[in-house]
Order: C-alpha cells, then structure tokens, then sequence
C-alpha cells in the first residue's frame, strides 16, 4: 500500500486525509478481523482459511493499485484486506506445529518470509507500473493466485490437529491476561512507527525530500528488508537470550538510529532508518510465539490478537491522523512525532515476567 499513496495521489487527485483513510481500512480489513479468522481456523481447521488467501489478496489488491475513483479503490482495500486476515492466524500456528524447541526461531523464518515479501512489492509494483501502466496491474495477480493452486496441492494440517475442534475458551486467555495485555500493547506501540512508515515513507521521500518515485521505492524497500532481516535475528536472539530482554533492547536501540534519519540527510539518513526497522523488528516473532506459548489451546486466537489486531488498530488510527496532522504541518512533523511510542514500549517492558518465553517443550495446537 507504501508505494500505491503517491501513485492513488496523483491519479485520484485524493487529500493525504483520504490516502491515510484509504490505509487505515486496508489496515481494518487485513488485520482486525484477523481475531475472527484466528477463532474459525481454531474451530474449524480447514487449510482453505491459508490456502486461498493469496489468490483472494492478490487479485484485489492489484485492483486497488488500478482503482478509478476513490470508492473503488475503498472497496478493493476491504476485500484484499479479508485476503491476508485470514491467511496469517492458521498459518501461524501451522508454521511451528509441534515443535518443541527453538519455537522462535522457526517463527521468525515463518514471519521473515512473508516481511520479506511486503519488503519488495515497493519496488515489484512501482517497476511494474513504469513498464506496462497501472491499467495491466491486475497481472500483479498472478504469484498469488500461482501459490493458492500449490496450497490446494500440497499443503496438509500438521500431524495432531487435522480433525482436532476447539472451541473458544476465555478462561485460558483470562489466566495470561497480564502478560499479554503488554505484549499487545508493546505490538500497538510497535505498529504505529512501523506500518505508518511503511504507509508514508515512500511519499514523504517523494514530496518533502525530492527523491525520485523509483528512489523512494527503493528505499522503502530498503527499510522492510531489514526490518524482515530484524524479525529472523530477534527470534534467533530470543531463543538465547530471553524474550523480556530481546523486546526491552529493541525498542531502546531503534530509537536513536531513526531520530538520526530525521536529523539528517542523504543515504546515511535512510541507511540510519533501516539499522532502526530492523531493530524494532526484532520482536515480531517473539511476541508471537510467546503468546501461543501463554495459551496454546488458543494459539490461533492469540496470533491474529499479536500479528494482526494489535497492528491492525495501530494503522486504522495513526494512518489517518498521520495523514491528518501532515495536511496541517508536514509529514516530516507528524512522521517524526511517532518516534514517542518506542519510549512508552520500552517503558511497559519492563512488566513482562523475567522468564517470558523460556519454555522449551510446548503442545502441538
């Protein structure tokens, strides 16, 4: 969505307000109802839930980048959003299924797979587009609807929990409800730098430092990378040195490298923007797998809650006021202004229990 704002500004004649609206429904979409699709695969466990959701977002999030007007382009964003929610929560789970250590790690090849993939569509669509027009992306489509028919193929429910229903259990939410309550807070705090950034970045280089469209592309592509690189290190880290004192360090470490980006200018500005992504990253797949450590029986709940509602409320707010606050100031301003949220994340840290995430042998879901 990073690299489509500039393109949907300049074709749909839309306000930064409406491009920030526009990501945060993308955000709703592909994210709050991650909890619903997180209960239903935990109920219901069929492989459809992962296995047709990269047709269903390819196809529509390459309408979105060909919308005509405005309220086409709301509704492709609703629909490619439903795409991704249902993909992540029974993915997640699957991706560690019984495994019974280092669980953090084979998250994090899991999670750094998919980043990995948001990290390069900046520069696949923008490329794209220069070559062929916007009128032909719905050809954007087709890896995804490529990777649905491997899925249907050869994708299978890990050994354990084919036929296995599960019904919702609150109690055993009720029972972690302290640590997990800060660890969706430190993800909310998280969300709103990252998918902001991930938002804006690439306008912000085009309008307010005159970088080239395909510049700014590259160089948003440059910060997901290594914030994908991030999230592999940190699971890796975790599983050495502790989950609690993985998080505490990301959040305090990102921090000086991205205010240097805003203090700066040139290739050693984005390059200090990067070395900060990725270390904010660190915790995308410890907190996931901390949660699904706090309550198994619910790990596909618990995952959409860390991977997708936490993100998703931090874009459904702070895209638009973001984009809000940048009409009215500049989005040098309001970018800059969210580098507050890492404070408050390292803040709440230091609550999570000291042997978060140490547990070694952990139930097949």
């Amino acid at each position: 969505m990073g690299i489509f704002q500039p393109l949907l500004i300049d074709r749909l004649g839309i306000t930064l307000t409406e491009a920030g609206m526009l990501g945060g429904l993308l955000a709703f979409s592909s994210s709050i109802t991650q909890p619903l699709y997180g209960y239903l695969s935990d109920r219901f466990r069929s492989r459809l839930f992962s296995a047709l959701a990269p047709a269903v977002a390819g196809i529509f999030i390459a309408l979105l980048g060909a919308a005509a007007t405005y309220r086409s382009a709301l509704f492709f964003a609703v629909l490619g959003g439903a795409g991704v929610a249902s993909f992540h929560p029974q993915a997640a789970v699957w991706a560690a299924a019984g495994m019974t250590a280092n669980r953090a790690r084979w998250m994090s090849v899991f999670i750094t797979a998919g980043t990995l993939g948001i990290a390069l569509s900046p520069v696949f669509f923008s490329t794209f587009v220069e070559l062929f027009g916007h009128e032909r992306m719905l050809w954007t489509a087709v890896p995804g609807l490529l990777l649905s028919v491997a899925l249907l193929a050869h994708v299978r429910p890990p050994r354990g929990v084919a036929h296995r229903r599960q019904s919702f259990d609150g109690k055993a939410l009720l029972a972690v409800w302290r640590p997990l309550t800060i660890l969706y807070c430190g993800v909310f705090f998280r969300s709103a730098v990252q998918v902001t950034y991930a938002q804006f970045l690439a306008l912000y280089l085009n309008r307010e430092r005159g970088y080239p469209l395909s510049v700014a592309a590259w160089a948003l592509t440059l910060y997901l990378t290594a914030g994908a690189v991030g999230g592999f290190a940190g699971g890796y880290l975790s599983d050495r040195y502790g989950a609690r004192r993985v998080i505490l360090l990301s959040f305090a470490l990102s921090i000086p490298f991205m205010v240097f980006f805003f203090l700066s200018t040139g290739w050693w500005a984005i390059l200090s923007l990067a070395l900060g992504g990725l270390i904010l990253l660190f915790t995308i797949p410890v907190n996931v797998v901390v949660a699904q450590e706090l309550a198994p029986s619910q790990a596909g709940t618990v995952s959409a809650l860390l991977m997708g509602f936490a993100w998703g409320a931090a874009g459904l707010l702070f895209i638009p006021l973001t984009g809000f606050v940048a009409q009215r100031t500049s989005l040098h301003v309001a970018l800059f202004s969210l580098l507050v949220f890492p404070v408050f994340g390292w803040i709440l840290a230091h609550w999570l229990p000291r042997d978060l995430g140490r547990r070694k042998e952990i139930p097949c879901p």
